[in-house]
């Protein structure tokens, strides 16, 4: 794509939560795109150097020494190797979570960063007070500094990398446009940016050429496809006086097209402007985790001055800094760091590995409470390309010799349905004769020379043209749907053959399943009411939108919302960005266009609407491996504070700093290891419609 598309391209929203955070707290300069991939990176090079600081840090700190019971030699050196690195930690791997905390302190939302900020901050001031001996020796924190900062930075590398993945919506639609167009000037062509296009400009439209503006054919007739638009699964006739829309295809012959709409008022800027728009709505939603800190924040700040309060009044001085900073290092959990990020990446790796690619962890979230799947039909529950679906015959023809005679003629045609009919009879075996003389009617049919007769292939105008009746067996297949061409042999009707998009046998079974999981399935197309109607009854699904455009597709989503739906939107072409963006869950079928992936927060690999049953199965499964993991941290931090802070001390009992630092860290072990389990999760595509079956997946979903 050109520079000049891409300039002209509308900016996404930069980032949602803690992303603007780490703008602030990492930048180096890059914005836009590049920047999110950029802060991954530098992530994960803190966290490395991090951790090779943390090693000698902690190995040298006095308080870890005898936690562990090894004996560290004496020397001035040696004692302030561990004061030294730590400080180099806490600026420097600290920093974007003192940034962090000074963000959510600016937006009066406090949450996990104020939290990791206020535990690092005072175990470094209390480390240094002990180092030089200003505080009690039992407050040297180096180690547990080290550890905190390495296993947070940790998380939030896992975290950014789950999270920072930069949408190329907007970019993928600009792409759609050529990357150059031949203008009229006068009698010359000139080659000329489509950004450079004016209204009134005439441009030629090559076969096979996509259409750089919005405008009005004013010579010639093509089959336009424009499916990746509007949806319509069969290309469209246009002639002169006819619409077209910038980015689709005109198939078979060249056009001209007079230039009506450039820049922000073509259908395709309108289409950006609507996945802008549903992006920039959906992406204020609040983190789990974020809210448990933002609680516990307070919690710890309510526990830290009533410790000092109390100890004060009833012990000494000494004793009321111990314990108030011990309560405070200790309320900031390793666990609830790692809580979300560890399941999120374990999920979506384990979710790869089967085929099903996670971009947005809320879309996988919320995805265990949909209860409306909408499926676009165009490539999701059809293959997106025409088949022949039945062949009629008249007089002693043959099904084999009227498929062999339409290959003939259609062998060398690039149209769709051309290739259909050649694909058919390959795969039938039929032995197809050689064409000559071959002639293309635009918005006609074909004619060629097949063993000496003339033989043509078309729809109802060629008919009209020679004067013919069609099949009367092929009433029905229009009634359907289905485009119907007539064979014709020296004028004379020899047979036709029905086309239209076939359904996935993988939709059947998804529709089921789903159905048989009390999720109600719905159909949105932008083809005619009958195609819809058809593939609908085959599939099983009582509802449907049909002659759907796509600032329509996005009303559908709404409206169904609006009845209190969960929606979940699974489709795969330009058409569908919008919707999948409204959506509670956009989920795009991997082999459609960028735009449709990139406007999704789920992805399939595979062309099987079933994976839909696989995402349901991980989005439930990672939300219970969630909730217990926050609710062991920060079950840790209800139970550690108090015994921390002395609840226990009227009967003797105070809990000792290392021991609370040591449960800190099985909190962490114990969160990691619940978090592996989701690895023995089965998502291959299952299907349960019958009641053991479904008691069978119910049993392999309890991970």
């Amino acid at each position: 794509m050109s520079q000049t598309h891409k300039d002209h391209a509308p900016r996404l929203p930069e980032a949602r939560g803690e992303e603007a955070m780490d703008h602030d707290a990492m930048d180096d300069g890059t914005h836009g795109h590049a920047g999110h991939g950029d802060h991954v990176a530098q992530f994960r090079r803190l966290f490395w150097i991090m951790l090779a600081l943390a090693v000698p840090l902690v190995g040298f700190s006095h308080m870890f020494a005898m936690i562990v019971g090894y004996g560290l030699p004496d020397g001035p050196v040696i004692r302030w190797i561990s004061p030294a690195l730590g400080t180099v930690a806490y600026f420097w791997g600290g920093r974007p979570f003192l940034s962090g905390a000074m963000a959510e302190l600016r937006e009066r939302k406090p949450g996990m960063m104020l939290l990791i900020a206020l535990a690092i901050t005072v175990a470094f001031l209390a480390s240094w007070g002990a180092s030089v001996r200003v505080l009690d020796a039992r407050l040297d924190f180096w180690w547990e500094l080290a550890f905190l900062i390495v296993i947070m930075l940790l998380g939030h590398w896992i975290e950014m990398r789950s999270l920072a993945q930069t949408s190329n919506a907007l970019e993928s639609l600009a792409a759609l446009l050529p990357d150059e167009a031949e203008r009229l000037d006068g009698e010359d062509v000139v080659r000329v940016s489509p950004a450079d296009l004016h209204v009134g400009d005439i441009v030629i439209v090559r076969p096979g050429g996509r259409i750089p503006a919005d405008g009005t054919v004013i010579d010639g007739t093509a089959d336009v496809d424009e499916s990746m638009i509007t949806g319509e699964s069969r290309p469209v006739s246009r002639g002169p006086g006819s619409p077209v829309v910038a980015g689709t295809v005109a198939t078979d012959t060249a056009l001209r097209v007079r230039v009506g709409a450039v820049g922000t008022d073509t259908a395709l800027a309108g289409i950006q402007r609507l996945v802008t728009d549903a992006q920039n709505s959906s992406s204020r939603a609040q983190r789990i985790a974020d809210t448990a800190a933002g609680w516990l924040f307070w919690f710890a700040v309510g526990a830290g001055v009533i410790t000092a309060a109390v100890w004060t009044l009833v012990g000494s001085a000494d004793d009321a800094i111990v314990r108030t900073i011990t309560v405070l290092v200790i309320a900031c959990p390793h666990a609830l760091g790692l809580a979300i990020p560890l399941v999120v990446s374990i999920s979506t790796e384990r979710a790869a590995k089967s085929g099903v690619l996670v971009k947005d962890r809320l879309a996988l979230e919320t995805m265990r409470s949909v209860n409306t799947v909408l499926f676009d039909k165009t490539g999701t529950l059809t293959k997106g390309e025409p088949s022949v679906m039945g062949v009629a015959v008249a007089g002693t023809s043959s099904e084999e010799r009227v498929v062999a005679l339409a290959a003939a003629v259609e062998a060398d045609s690039e149209h769709p349905l051309a290739r259909a009919i050649v694909r058919a009879a390959a795969d039938s075996g039929v032995a197809v004769p050689r064409a000559t003389a071959f002639e293309s009617s635009p918005g006609v049919g074909v004619t060629a020379t097949v063993d000496g007769r003339r033989v043509s292939v078309g729809g109802p105008a060629m008919l009209a043209r020679v004067g013919a009746d069609g099949l009367t067996g092929t009433a029905h297949w229009t009634q359907e749907g289905r485009t119907v061409l007539h064979v014709l042999e020296d004028g004379a009707v020899v047979g036709a053959i029905g086309l239209a998009d076939d359904v996935r046998e993988e939709s059947r079974e998804a529709v089921a399943a789903l159905t048989a999981r009390n999720i109600e399935v719905v159909m949105l197309t932008g083809d005619a009411e009958a195609v819809a109607a058809s593939v609908a009854a085959d599939l099983g699904i009582p509802r449907y939108f049909a002659g759907v455009r796509p600032e329509d597709k996005a009303n559908a989503v709404a409206q169904l919302q609006g009845e209190g739906r969960t929606v979940a939107m699974v489709g795969d072409g330009v058409n569908d960005a919008p919707a999948l963006a409204t959506a509670d869950v956009g989920i795009a079928i991997g082999a459609g266009t960028d735009v449709a992936i990139a406007s999704a927060g789920v992805i399939l690999a595979r062309d099987d609407p079933r994976q839909v049953l696989s995402v349901i199965r991980l989005s439930k499964a990672s939300y219970r491996k969630m909730t217990q993991n926050l609710w062991w941290a920060a079950g840790y931090n209800l139970v550690s504070v108090p015994l921390a802070a002395g609840v226990l001390a009227p009967i003797g009992f105070t809990l000792p700093m290392e021991v609370g630092a040591l449960l800190m860290s099985a909190s962490t072990l114990i969160v990691a290891a619940n978090a592996q389990l989701l690895r023995r999760l089965d998502l291959e595509p299952e299907m349960a419609t019958a009641p053991e079956e479904r008691t069978r997946v119910r049993e392999s979903e309890r991970v």
